[in-house]
Order: C-alpha cells, then structure tokens, then sequence
C-alpha cells in the first residue's frame, strides 16, 4: 500500500503540471484516462504482491513414488522355544517335584515321552545349565518344516509434503507429512510376523501403515543466536535419510545422523555450533542431540500405580567434521539410556501364538480363522542401556562418481532382566513348573514360567560395515552397495522403507545394484535389486538372543519368531518431485 500511495500523489502533483500543458479539454481528459490505466495496472500488481506475502507464508514441496517389489524367501522356518533353568530342573526332578518318571501320566513321565532326546541327555547327566525347550514340541535335533515364499507383486505408493516458513530473519520452520502405503491396504497394522510388522513412533514414516498423512518432521531452527554460531533446534527431528542412506535415494542429504545408525524417528533438541570459523575446517559443525523414545508413564495407565518402566532418554554428539562439497566425513556417538523391552505400538496378534499364549482362548479363535484381533504392546520392564559409534566417509568427483564408507559400532549393556520377548541381547530365564492340564486336580504336565530375568546379562558388542559406489551412465547412474552387519548389530535404522526389513539393520550380508533413469530434472525411474543373506535372527531388534538361522533351521535352536535364510527383492519404481 505504501508504493501505491505513493504513486497516486505523484499523479496528483503531475495533474496540475499536465493541465497547463494540455491544448484542449479534450487533450487533458486523454492524458487523465492514461494515467488512471496505468494507476490501475499498478495497484493490481501491488495487491498480488502484498497478497502472496500475506497468505503464503509456508512454502510446499514432496514428492511421490510408486514403486513395485517382487519379494522372495529362501528356506523360512517357525520353531518357537523358551530357555529353561535346566540346573533347577534338574533338583526339582530329584525332589520328586514332577513326579515319577516311570509313570507315563506324571509331570516328568509325560516331559520324557514328549522330549526323548532331551529326556537321553537328562539321565545321562549331559544337559546344559540352561536348555531350550521347544514350544511346538519337537525335540532337541528335530528340523522344523521349511518352505520357500514368492510374493510375486507388491505395489506401495510413498507421498512426502515438504514444509518450509521463515519466521523471522534468523527463525525458520520446517516439517514433513508423510503417506505410506501397500495397494489395497490401509489397516495401519501387520500381522507380527517380524519385528519388520510392529508399528511405533519411531518407525511409522517406513511402514505402510495406511492412507494417512502422518507428521515425520515438524522442528524449528533457531540460527546464529545472539549473533554467535550457535543455533537451536526443538520438534521431531529430522533423524531419517542421512549420509550415506541418501545416495541410493537419489537426493541430498536428508538428515543430521549416519544414517548407518540412526534411521529413527524421535522427539528431541539439537543445539550446535558452526566451527569453521575457530579451526579452518570447511563445514565443520559440532552438535549434541536429546531426544526421548519412550514415555513411560502417561497413556500407560500410570493411574493404577503399577508402572515398573522408566523413560527411555536418547542423547548423543553428531560431528561434521569437513563438508567442503566435495568430501564429507562424520563423527557420531549416541547413547540411549533405560531402554525397555520393545518400545509401545501396534500389530495384529498372530493366530499361530493364540494356542502358546493363550491357550483359553484358542478353542474360540479357531471358530475365526482369517481375524487377528490388535493389541497394543506395552513394555513392561527397563532391560539396560545402549551405546552406538560411527564414522563414515563421502567423497563426489567431478566426474560424478560418488563413493562412501561407514564403520557402526553397537554395544548392548543389559540388566540381567527380561520382559515377554527376552532381555537385552538375551532370551527370558524360565523354570520348569508342573501344571495340571485336564482340570482334575492332578499336575500332569510341565510348564514354563518366566522368572523377569535374562539368561545372560554380560554387555555384547556389534559392528557393521557400509559401502557402496554410483557412478554415471548413459542416462543416468548406477550403483552398488554393501553391508554386513555381526550377531549382535543393533542400529537405530528400523524405520527405512526397504519392505524386507531395514538392511543396515541386518545382522548378515546384504547386497544392493541399482540403475537411476534420470527422465527430467524432477522425475526419475530406479530399478534395482537387494539380496540378503541372514546370518542371525533378530534383525531390527535389541531384545532377545540373536540365535543362528543355521542353527533354527537345523532343530538346534529356537527363535520366537519366524527365520528367513535367504531372501531378495527386485523393484522398480518411478519418482516425481514438486
């Protein structure tokens, strides 16, 4: 308003001015007319201006993916088993507790004809402190069934609305909404069949959770406070997508952690200072970040006085210690404290565990084969604490070629206790109870009972190595990456989207190659394919003993859920951005 009133007193002063030089009447009604166009083509302008000025103060950006996977399983075993206090079994069964051997009805009878080779290494004084037990009842050795699983086609669809609004000169906002979802699909739970189908906070921007809109990032930056280099940040992180997760996305650096170890997202503060000015070293920046993974008492009935959780809290330094463009290298130490066994979420409840965990309800649940009933996980003890290292390297030639190293370290240190899925790093301690069966008031059975604590509670250390090169090609790139991940490998990298499970989580080999068809600057076409080797189960998951898939499959060893030896993904999927 001010330049258009500006404009309507330099046409007033100008009238008067015009009128004397005018010939005519006629002459200074022409030049009055002109000059009222003009004014009124100028204050259309304005109005635009002062409009777009006034209403778009978020500015939005996305992008869509569809894509197709063809997903196949090698060799995939279920062979549930519980560890057993096999030292007080063994006093029990001395003291008479289980009854006598020789009768077939008894407690210890029954165990013996059910379990022949465990009941061989009973007698002849062979069997460990702790043995597992199995709980579809085949015996030690005994190969559970196997099968190979081809899911031929599954389409998702992936939409992300970008948000961006200035604040003010040093105050900016920026947030993310995201849709994710498998065609035909938008329940919002999985059947727990891996630890892959278990929805929580922290993961709900890679999980196809539904037709929703979800927020992935909300947070504000607050830069150069004070007119120093610090800066401030407060919201949901942008805590997913970082290097060198994002060269394979084909985009810029999503967010501020290794992404090797942290693809998560959480609610926290990041206060940082920009370095380059004090050492010299370009992009140099130094960062220590909170955040909280878990509330432990509000939403969990905390009324009834029974909460035995804590809040699990996350904290860490995340260094950039160059970013000149062409090389990046970052340092990241990340701790999280008081974490519990397996954060709150959703899935729906396996019928195929209805008859271990809840045996009277089994006879109903069968009359419903094809319903699963939603259940919301809640944890229900603190089961230790958890340390994560990294160091990772980037480098881009001017040829293009973009190539990248990153070395994860992990250490579980437990507690010595254990919830429904096991402690840290270690399955649930049971001891063997007699039980009666049939409702006669005669104990004719052996049955397990957790005791809350774990079968070993010593710290365990993993690592993970993460390689991979892209390089251009007619049209566009390709590339190939790498990574392994040993028995006790835990990162917090649960919610990639990689629909067979987040691969730098696997604790195994995992493949990747990979062609980019560039179609337009903001369209590309990507076709690619991951091929996993599973080493040991438990991938994704801090809770529980990582036991060989070998081993599972062999009868040897037990796992509560489900095995995949080997596994591969071919996709295809066409990218637009907006």
């Amino acid at each position: 308003m001010r330049k258009l009133m500006a404009i309507l007193m330099a046409a007033l002063l100008a009238a008067p001015a015009a009128a004397l030089a005018a010939d005519s009447v006629q002459d200074l009604q022409k030049q009055i007319e002109k000059l009222t166009e003009d004014l009124d083509y100028l204050s259309s302008r304005v109005d635009k201006t002062e409009t777009h000025v006034a209403t778009d103060r978020i500015q939005f950006s996305g992008d869509l993916r569809a894509k197709g996977d063809t997903l196949h399983y090698t060799d995939t075993a279920w062979n549930p088993g519980v560890a057993v206090d096999m030292n007080q079994f063994g006093i029990d069964a001395m003291n008479g507790v289980f009854g006598d051997p020789t009768d077939p009805t008894s407690p210890l009878g029954s165990f013996m004809a059910a379990y022949p080779n465990m009941a061989a290494a009973f007698q002849a004084g062979q069997l460990p402190p702790v043995g597992y037990l199995s709980m579809l009842g085949y015996d030690i050795g005994v190969k559970p069934p196997k099968s190979d699983i081809d899911n031929d086609v599954l389409y998702t669809t992936r939409l992300r609305l970008n948000m961006k609004a200035k604040v003010y000169d040093n105050v900016n906002f920026s947030g993310r909404l995201s849709m994710y979802k498998n065609w035909g699909d938008s329940t919002g739970v999985k059947v727990f069949d891996s630890w892959n189908a278990f929805t929580m906070d922290g993961t709900d921007g890679g999980n196809t959770s539904g037709d929703w809109l979800r927020v992935e990032r909300a947070f504000f930056d607050w830069s150069h406070i004070g007119g120093t280099d610090f800066y401030l940040s407060i919201g949901r992180r942008p805590s997913t997508y970082g290097p060198p997760s994002e060269v394979r996305e084909n985009e810029l650096r999503g967010g501020t952690p290794s992404g090797h170890l942290v693809h998560f997202n959480f609610d926290g503060i990041t206060v940082g200072y920009h370095l380059s000015e004090l050492t010299g070293i370009e992009g140099m920046t130094a960062r220590f970040c909170y955040g909280q993974g878990f509330e432990s008492q509000y939403g969990n009935g905390e009324l009834f006085n029974q909460i035995a959780t804590r809040d699990t809290q996350l904290g860490g330094f995340n260094i950039d210690v160059l970013n000149d463009g062409t090389n990046f290298i970052q340092l990241t130490a990340f701790g999280a404290l008081d974490v519990v066994d397996g954060f709150k979420g959703t899935f729906a409840f396996p019928s195929q565990f209805v008859s271990l965990f809840a045996p009277t309800i089994d006879q109903d649940a069968s009359n419903f084969p094809n319903m699963n009933f939603v259940v919301r996980y809640q944890p229900s003890t603190v089961v230790g604490n958890m340390l994560l290292g990294g160091l990772g390297f980037e480098r881009e030639e001017e040829s293009g070629i973009k190539y990248f190293g990153s070395l994860g370290w992990t250490q579980l240190r437990p507690n010595g206790r254990a919830g429904l899925f096991g402690g840290m790093g270690s399955d649930a301690l049971y001891v063997a109870t007699p039980v009666d069966t049939t409702g006669d008031g005669v104990a004719d059975a052996i049955m397990p009972v957790n005791t809350g604590l774990s079968v070993d509670d010593s710290n365990k250390d993993g690592y993970g190595v993460y390689v991979g090169v892209q390089v251009p090609a007619p049209l566009g790139k390709v590339g190939l990456e790498y990574n392994y991940g040993s028995k006790y490998w835990s990162p917090f990298t649960q919610a990639q989207d990689d629909v067979l499970g987040s691969k730098l989580a696997t604790r195994g080999h995992v493949g990747e190659a990979y062609y980019i068809f560039d179609v337009n600057p903001n369209m590309f076409i990507k076709v690619g394919g991951m091929y996993y080797d599973y080493q040991y189960s438990g991938s994704g998951s801090p809770v529980g003993a990582p036991q060989k898939v070998s081993s599972v499959l062999d009868g040897t060893a037990y796992s509560m859920l489900p095995v995949v030896d080997k596994a591969w993904d071919g996709y295809a999927s066409l990218t637009v951005k907006f």
